[in-house]
């Protein structure tokens, strides 16, 4: 059952990595910051706070039923 869960978790992880990043740098723009000096382009900070979330979900999953126990 651990390995499973250590597996699962880095699988979860991963997934979320590759979610974080392609809403940071690949994905089109979802919104456009209009201010006097500048235009900015801001992603999509949902879809990359929630891989980011499955990020550390996955990570912490891996760790904590990879860990050794008493």
């Amino acid at each position: 059952m651990r390995k499973v869960l250590v597996l699962v978790g880095i699988l979860l992880g991963a997934a979320g990595g590759v979610i974080a990043y392609r809403a940071a740098f690949i994905a089109p723009r979802a919104g456009v910051l209009v201010t006097d000096e500048s235009v900015r382009e801001l992603p999509d900070l949902l879809t990359l706070a929630g891989g980011l979330a499955l990020l550390i979900i996955g990570a912490l999953l891996a760790y904590i039923s990879a860990r050794r126990r008493a």
